[in-house]
C-alpha cells in the first residue's frame, strides 16, 4: 500500500457534449494523483491480505485506505531470506498485500478523467435520419414539457388543487438516537482532516479523531509518516478551525499513530470508544473521513467479517509491513479515509479505517488512486486504544512475540517456522517463548486459541492483538502429528 495524498483536487466535470450522430466510447484518461495522502490500498497476502507495498499493488489485491504492494525489507534494511518473516525482527509481507485507505491504484476513468469529444463521422443517409429523429424527439419533449408546466401552473392557481404541503415548523427537525444522521451529527465535530507534509514538500491527506481532552488525535501511522522527521502537520475540524500538530508517537507494525494539537481548544469532545471484541458480523457501520480530499464525508455499511488477516505497507522501498486482524466492512472507504473512525449504530468507535482491497493495478504511490469496491479494513479499536496509550506514555510501541520466524509463503497449511531466521540467525530465539514451549523449525502452527491460522501473516496479526505476558494456546503439527502447547508471549519494543 502506498501512502498517498487523498487530497487530490477533483477536476471539474466536463460540460455535456452535444449528442453525436453515433456515440463511440470516449477514451478515458487516467486521473493524476493529487498530493500524496497517508491512506493506501492493501495488497492481499497469499490466502490472506498482506504485504508491504510501494510498488503498485497487483490487480485484485487489498491496499491502505492508502495502497501498495511488494516485498518489504527486513527490520535491519537487509533483504530477509525468501519465504521467511523474522518475527523477532520485522516480518516482510507476503507477495501481495491490501492497500492503505488513503492511497489508490492506477487506473483510468473516474474523477479526474478527461472527456474526449468523439470525432464527427461522415454523414450518410442513415446518420442523417437518426439525427433528425433525435432532434424531433428533443423538440417534442420541450413542447410537452412546456404544456405540462403550463397546466401545472394553472392547477396550482386553482381552488381545485390536490397538492398537499407539509406544515411549516418553527423548530429544527429532530433525528432519533441511533439514526445515521444523529450519529454523524454527534461524531463529525470530533473528526479532523489531517494534512501531512515532509520537509521536501511531499505529503497527503488523511483523517483522525479526538482521543482525549488533552488534544491527542488518533490516526494511522501511514497518514502522518511524511511529517515524522521535521515535517508539517495540521488538523482541520468541520467548523473550519485549523491547528498545527506534532507526532507524539507512531507504530508502523500496528499502523497506529497519535498526534497532538498545538494550542488545543478546551472544549474538545473525545469520541466514545466501543468494544470491538463484541462486534458481530452484520452489525451496521458508519465511516467518516476525507475520501479524495472531500472532508467530513459519511458512508454506511455493515461488518462483513471479523479477524480478517491483512498485511499492508505504504509502498515505499524502505517500508515495513503493518499486520492486522481486521474488521472488514463494506462501508465505502477510499483514499483519504485512512485514520478515520469506523462507528457502530450507537456512535461508538469500533475501529480505525486503514486499508482497502484494490481491484486496479497499483496502489497509492502509483500513477493513480484506487477506489472502494466494498472491501475495507479497520484496526479493531481495542487494539488501537492499547497502542495509543503506549504511544502517549512512552512514545514507542511494544509488540507481543513468540520468538520464532515464520514463513510468509502461501500454501504451507499454517504458519511454518522457518529453518533459518533473518540474516542467518536462529529461526527459534534461544530462551524465547517458542523455545521454552518446545517449538522447532519445521513445525506448522495451525491455531492460536480457537482461531484458525492459515499463514504466517495471519499468525503475526493474531499475536499482535495480544499484550506481552498473555498466555495463548498454540496448536501445531510435527511429523504428521498434532500437538497443543501454552505459550507466554514475550515483548519487543519499537519498530526496529
Amino acid at each position: 500500500m502506498s501512502t498517498e495524498n487523498e487530497g487530490t483536487a477533483v477536476p471539474p466535470a466536463p460540460s455535456a457534449p452535444p449528442v453525436p450522430v453515433e456515440t463511440p466510447a470516449a477514451s478515458a484518461q487516467g486521473a493524476s494523483h493529487a498530493g500524496g495522502a497517508p491512506t493506501a490500498p492493501i495488497p492481499a497476502v497469499p490466502g490472506t491480505p498482506g504485504a508491504p507495498e510501494h510498488p503498485s499493488a497487483p490487480a485484485g489485491m487489498p491496499a491502505y485506505a492508502s495502497a501498495g504492494a511488494g516485498q518489504g525489507p527486513d527490520p535491519h534494511g537487509q533483504a530477509a531470506p525468501q519465504g521467511s518473516a523474522p518475527e523477532a525482527g520485522w516480518p516482510p509481507p507476503p507477495p501481495a498485500t491490501p492497500s492503505y485507505a488513503d492511497g489508490g491504484g492506477s487506473g483510468t476513468g473516474g474523477w479526474g478523467s478527461s472527456y474526449q469529444q468523439p470525432a464527427p463521422k461522415p454523414k450518410n443517409g442513415r446518420g442523417g435520419l437518426v439525427a433528425a429523429v433525435l432532434v424531433a424527439a428533443l423538440v417534442a419533449g420541450g413542447v410537452g414539457g412546456g404544456i405540462g408546466y403550463s397546466l401545472a401552473k394553472n392547477n396550482d392557481n386553482s381552488t381545485d388543487s390536490t397538492t398537499v404541503s407539509a406544515p411549516s415548523t418553527s423548530g429544527e427537525v429532530r433525528r432519533a438516537s441511533g439514526t445515521v444522521a444523529n450519529v454523524a451529527a454527534n461524531a463529525l465535530p470530533s473528526t479532523v482532516t489531517i494534512e501531512a507534509q515532509s520537509t521536501s514538500g511531499t505529503g497527503g491527506t488523511g483523517t483522525g479523531f479526538v482521543f482525549d481532552t488533552q488534544g491527542h488525535i488518533l490516526t494511522n501511522n501511514h497518514v502522518v509518516a511524511d511529517a515524522v522527521d521535521g515535517g508539517k502537520l495540521t488538523a482541520t475540524f468541520p467548523s473550519g478551525k485549523k491547528y498545527d500538530a506534532e507526532v507524539v508517537g507512531h507504530a508502523q507494525g500496528y499502523d497506529v499513530a497519535v498526534i497532538k494539537l498545538k494550542n488545543a481548544p478546551s472544549d474538545l469532545k473525545p469520541l466514545v470508544l466501543g468494544d470491538s471484541d463484541k462486534v458481530a458480523v452484520g452489525d451496521p457501520t458508519i465511516a467518516i473521513g476525507a475520501p479524495f480530499g472531500l472532508s467530513n464525508t459519511v458512508t454506511t455499511g455493515i461488518i462483513s467479517a471479523k479477524n480478517r488477516p491483512v498485511a499492508s505497507s505504504d509502498g515505499s522501498a524502505s517500508s515495513k509491513s503493518s499486520y492486522m486482524s481486521a474488521l472488514q466492512t463494506d462501508a465505502s472507504i477510499n483514499p483519504g479515509n485512512s485514520g478515520g473512525p469506523l462507528l457502530d449504530a450507537s456512535g461508538a468507535v469500533i475501529g480505525i479505517n486503514s486499508a482497502i482491497q484494490s481491484s486496479t493495478s497499483g496502489g497509492l504511490g502509483g500513477s493513480g488512486q484506487s477506489g472502494s469496491i466494498g472491501l475495507g479494513f479497520a484496526i479493531p479499536v481495542n487494539q488501537a486504544k492499547y497502542v495509543a496509550q503506549q504511544l502517549i506514555q512512552t512514545g514507542k510501541p511494544v509488540y507481543a512475540k513468540i520468538g520464532a520466524s515464520v514463513s510468509l509463503e502461501d500454501g504451507t497449511g499454517g504458519a511454518k517456522i522457518t529453518e533459518q531466521g533473518a540474516s542467518g540467525s536462529s529461526a527459534v530465539e534461544a530462551g524465547g517463548p517458542a523455545a521454552k514451549a518446545g517449538l522447532k523449525p519445521g513445525d506448522v502452527i495451525t491455531k492460536l486459541d480457537d482461531m484458525v491460522v492459515d499463514s504466517g501473516p495471519t499468525l503475526i496479526g493474531a499475536i499482535w492483538t495480544h499484550k506481552p505476558g498473555d498466555t495463548v494456546k498454540l496448536t501445531y503439527t510435527r511429523d504428521g502429528k498434532t500437538h497443543t502447547v501454552d505459550v507466554t508471549l514475550g515483548s519487543r519494543e519499537g519498530d526496529n
